[in-house]
């Protein structure tokens, strides 16, 4: 397997003493293939691993600044020590902010109100006071919480604010029972909020949110999604996420794919790509440091001679990097290569590549194995997670050290099959499954990893 790189930049040249004192080389891309050695002569499919990887930037470097809103239901089923702790969890997103960044704070109920309009938090001690005084009552007009929460972020992308992450947290403890209500109603609102450079993160409390809602809103949006059983971890899980937003590197991030007429792009496994003839497309919105998001992309490959290389793809990756507001494109090519030697073909076995495989189609058995179990075929449904967990023994016993991500993963699709068969599937554990599958669905950075205790 052979890959190369072009890298270039585009920028303004008012911007060059920024860019020159930014660092090289925060963002790497790379393509691999999950073998690196194909078998000869016969038709088969093969994945593709097109990834971006960042690096922490340098402390001494100025961060981008951040325009985050947060949207706070304060129904009634949020009273009690519920809005305490969500008023704490507000307070800690807020201390964590500069006097670059731009804070605004949006509650709803029955209706919705914009408690603190946005702006640059240069004094943080009204905002405070005002995030004190939130208290519970009404019903949840979660959509047009959201919606409102979007108005008050456009304030500054309107305002051509340069270099900025946009980001809003929105936390619910209840199904949404106020306007448009259905995942599909938020799917589509998320997807015009990514188009729009918005993220929504959503934060789920208790068992009784639309965790299909909640996800939907998150994932259409590329933003991540938490399931909070305790209110008490409320803002351990705001400032987790604020370490993420306060880490973005790149933004504005497409990967184009152009794969040769003889070699046939079939699907992309976990994220949802555009396929269109010969053509992939991906669009994220942001990257953090030290993280690695991908597209896993499965094609078929013609049958070829052994010893020769066979062009599979040609990829553009294009992105805003924020530390030298310089919009970056790099470009790669990748092509494979072919042995009649199953030995050969065998020892080129790419481990990272075949584990996200692994962890991504799991996460889409959970998902189909919830979906089966509420039509009513709950034998079916841990048939599914069954035979995905022992795909995961059997490909991890194959490698020549097992993965132990893998070894983990299987013993808890096992307990979460064996929880099924007897219990069937609770408020609970559908939230954990569904979460899980959507954080590795997502390559969520930070996750709830206390959901599973």
């Amino acid at each position: 397997m052979k890959y190369v790189i072009q890298k270039c930049c585009l920028g303004m040249v008012a911007l060059a003493s920024v860019a020159m004192a930014a660092p090289e080389n925060l963002v790497r891309c790379k393509v691999e293939l999950d073998r690196g050695v194909l078998p000869a002569d016969q038709r088969q499919t093969a994945v593709v691993k097109v990834s971006l990887l960042a690096e922490n930037p340098p402390r001494e470097l100025e961060r981008p600044p951040v325009n985050l809103c947060i949207v706070l239901d304060q129904s009634g089923s949020m009273g009690g020590h519920k809005i305490e702790q969500a008023r704490q969890a507000a307070l800690e997103a807020l201390s964590r902010l500069g006097d670059q960044d731009i804070f605004s704070l949006v509650v709803y109920n029955s209706s919705v109100e914009t408690l603190i309009p946005a702006g640059r938090m240069k004094d943080q001690r009204r905002a405070r006071a005002m995030i004190e005084q939130i208290r519970s009552g009404g019903g949840t007009a979660l959509f047009g919480g959201v919606s409102q929460g979007a108005a008050e972020l456009r304030k500054a992308i309107e305002d051509h604010a340069e270099g900025m992450v946009h980001r809003m947290i929105l936390l619910s403890d209840g199904q949404a029972n106020e306007g448009p209500s259905s995942p599909e109603d938020l799917g589509r609102l998320g997807t015009s909020l990514q188009k729009e450079g918005i993220s929504v993160t959503t934060v789920g409390l208790g068992t009784g949110y639309n965790e299909d809602l909640m996800t939907r809103l998150a994932q259409r949006s590329d933003g991540n999604t938490y399931f909070v059983e305790n209110a008490n971890d409320l803002a351990r899980i705001f400032g987790a996420e604020l370490g993420d937003v306060l880490n973005v590197v790149a933004r504005d991030i497409r990967i184009l794919i152009e794969c040769p007429e003889n070699v046939k792009p079939l699907r992309s496994i976990g994220r949802e790509a555009t396929i269109r003839g010969q053509r992939v497309e991906l669009d994220l919105n942001q990257l953090y440091g030290s993280q690695e998001r991908f597209l896993l992309l499965e094609v078929e490959v013609p049958p070829t001679p052994a010893d020769t290389e066979l062009p599979l793809m040609s990829a553009v990756i294009q992105y805003r990097n924020l530390f030298s507001q310089l919009d970056e494109n790099q470009t790669l090519a990748l092509n494979a290569q072919f042995s009649r030697q199953e030995q050969e073909v065998k020892a080129s076995v790419n481990k990272e590549v075949k584990k996200e495989v692994l962890l991504s189609e799991n996460a889409l058995a959970k998902e189909q194995a919830i979906r089966s179990y509420e039509a009513g075929r709950k034998d079916e449904a841990v048939e599914i997670l069954r035979q995905s967990q022992q795909r995961l023994l059997e490909v991890n016993a194959s490698f020549d050290a097992p993965i132990l991500e893998l070894e983990e993963e299987a013993a808890n699709v096992l307990d979460q099959s064996n929880t099924l068969e007897k219990q069937g599937l609770d408020q609970r554990s559908r939230k954990v499954m569904r979460t899980e599958a959507e954080q590795t669905r997502n390559q969520q950075q930070t996750k709830s990893s206390w959901m599973r205790k």
